[in-house]
């Protein structure tokens, strides 16, 4: 894959972050040995949502058992989970006073579940501490396990998240060990093991070589699979051992794609240059049926109290 595209045009350019509130969040997440997302996968938008208070959260451990080609994210074996960790990002949602939090992680293949228990453990600590956070979980393919896969749901987050990062035919250079059609199974399972309880959302990266039919066939195939939220942004070399950049897309034709997914029918879609599956996601509030049906369920279980 050839890279044609050289120099980062002016609209993908951010400020430095500063602030009184970005560095109390700063100060926040260093002081509980907690690990962000932000800083990990080299986030454009840092500066911008910690100054507004917000962070997602990485759990699992600061190194992956996979090396996809476009992630910063640092490959080797990992350490053993820290047990404490779910309570750990729980104080901190509550501390901060989040309307909504993500929680991402990195992918443990070493994990007879792939960490999917440490996930629900991480929902239901935010929940017990905030119970008034939406919580969004951002999370790996758990190798198409179906029972890890119950484990997060039964754990029941708001917002499922699984990307498909590209279309079917890069997968193979883009996401190791990674299967096109396995991640839309995982969404489509996710969002059939809590009927009406949960919104399913996916996120694209533009640039890779991708065509805009290569596209919008992602697009359909998404919807085909239950997916009604969608993130398209675009995707920033991370250094020069990672996939190059082959186009920068323009804002403009970011938000010509937005209006094609809004008309192929997509409830909720996130569409430019620096967006990212976590950004700006307090804007983002799935449908009221689905937030009752999923209470209703919550206090029937004596997760939550009416």
């Amino acid at each position: 894959m050839k890279e044609q595209a050289q120099h980062k045009p002016e609209w993908l350019k951010v400020r430095l972050p500063k602030g009184r509130v970005f560095n109390r969040v700063q100060q926040l997440v260093q002081g509980q040995g907690l690990v962000t997302v932000c800083e990990q996968a080299l986030c454009p938008n840092r500066g911008e949502c910690w100054s507004h208070g917000t962070a997602t959260f990485m759990v699992c451990g600061e190194v992956c058992t996979r090396a996809c080609g476009f992630c910063a994210t640092r490959t080797a074996r990992p350490a053993p989970l820290d047990p404490t960790e779910p309570q750990k990002v729980a104080q901190a949602v509550a501390n901060m006073n989040l309307e909504h939090t993500v929680v991402t992680m990195v992918t443990r293949d070493d994990l007879k579940d792939g960490a999917a228990g440490h996930i629900a453990n991480t929902i239901r600590a935010i929940r017990a501490a905030s119970p008034r956070t939406m919580i969004e979980v951002l999370v790996s393919d758990f190798n198409g396990n179906e029972e890890a896969l119950e484990t997060v749901m039964d754990a029941r987050p708001h917002i499922f998240n699984h990307n498909v990062e590209t279309v079917e035919r890069l997968t193979p250079l883009v996401r190791f060990r990674a299967q096109y059609r396995r991640s839309l199974h995982v969404l489509e399972r996710a969002g059939q093991m809590a009927p009406g309880m949960v919104e399913t959302k996916s996120g694209i990266m533009l640039g890779l070589g991708e065509t805009r039919e290569e596209l919008e066939r992602t697009m359909d195939d998404l919807l085909e699979h239950g997916v009604r939220a969608l993130t398209m942004g675009q995707y920033l070399r991370p250094s020069a051992r990672h996939l190059p950049v082959i186009r920068y897309v323009r804002p403009e034709e970011f938000s010509e794609l937005r209006e094609i997914a809004l008309a192929k029918g997509f409830e909720h879609v996130a569409s430019g240059p620096l967006i990212r599956s976590s950004h700006h996601d307090a804007n983002f509030r799935p449908d009221q049926k689905i937030l009752n049906a999923l209470h209703a369920d919550l206090v029937r279980r004596g997760e939550i109290s009416c």
